[in-house]
């Protein structure tokens, strides 16, 4: 009897050896590292999430100001796609021979909004960008319009609302515009004009309202992306990119705010 439950136990663990190394023999999973522009910030969560679920890729996103990633970029910063809220960075970086597949596709085009907190006493559903010369307002922020494209959009709207001469002083600049929503949800700012999918996000939708501001009243924000010539897993990358480029994924970046090329 001692024989047989020595043998067993022998067996058993044989058995469990023989699981732990088919476990190891499974294939890694591969890795992506995207930089992608803040207004992603919410829309690329949920993206990375299915895509991850569906495929055997691990995504790590870094959010920041385009003009800033493109800067990291021109030094090969250690990323593997590019996902800009404009198409002029990724054209660049493919002008200068830094890309592969043909240098940039387009995934999106992005959407403006004014964005108050509940406290505020100003109607920007009735006033618009117009509300932001009132009084009350003492501090609006946006992106900084030197290297993030949609603070050179929130410039050219207040430009063409007619309200740029009256809220130039009032203007305080967030490194990009997820940093210039959270001045407005901190209290460092009034008011924000910033990315639709930003406003969308709980955080925003709760703690405050916002206002479209209409789509003639500043450059369309075509955003586009790249995969870097120096991609570590190239597959990987374009597998990231097919996903982005289709039926689900078009559907996430709805979801969030944004137009999708050719509709």
């Amino acid at each position: 009897m001692k024989r047989f439950v020595a043998a067993s136990a022998a067996a058993a663990l044989l058995a469990a050896a023989g699981c732990r190394q088919s476990i190891d023999r499974r294939p890694p999973r591969a890795r992506v590292r995207v930089a992608a522009a803040a207004d992603l910030n919410a829309a690329m969560g949920d993206l990375v999430a299915r895509f991850s679920g569906s495929h055997a890729v691990d995504v790590e996103a870094s959010y920041g100001s385009s003009g800033t990633f493109y800067a990291q970029l021109l030094n090969e910063a250690p990323f593997d796609v590019f996902f800009s809220a404009d198409l002029e960075y990724p054209r660049q970086l493919a002008a200068r021979g830094l890309t592969l597949d043909g240098g940039e596709f387009q995934y999106a085009v992005g959407r403006l909004v004014v964005w108050v907190p509940n406290s505020s006493s100003v109607d920007v559903g009735r006033t618009g960008l117009k509300g932001l010369a009132a009084a009350s307002i003492a501090h609006v922020s946006i992106a900084n319009p030197d290297h993030a494209p949609y603070g050179r959009a929130a410039v050219a709207a207040l430009r063409s609302a007619g309200v740029y001469d009256a809220v130039q002083s009032k203007l305080v600049f967030g490194e990009n515009v997820a940093q210039a929503l959270q001045f407005a949800q901190s209290g460092a700012a009034d008011a924000a004009v910033v990315a639709l999918s930003l406003a969308l996000a709980p955080a925003a939708r709760d703690r405050g309202r916002y206002a479209e501001i209409p789509l003639d009243q500043y450059p369309r924000i075509d955003q586009g992306g790249t995969i870097l010539k120096w991609a570590a897993d190239v597959e990987a990358a374009r597998a990231l990119r097919a996903y982005v480029l289709s039926a689900d994924g078009r559907a996430v970046l709805r979801q969030y705010g944004f137009f999708v090329p050719n509709e």
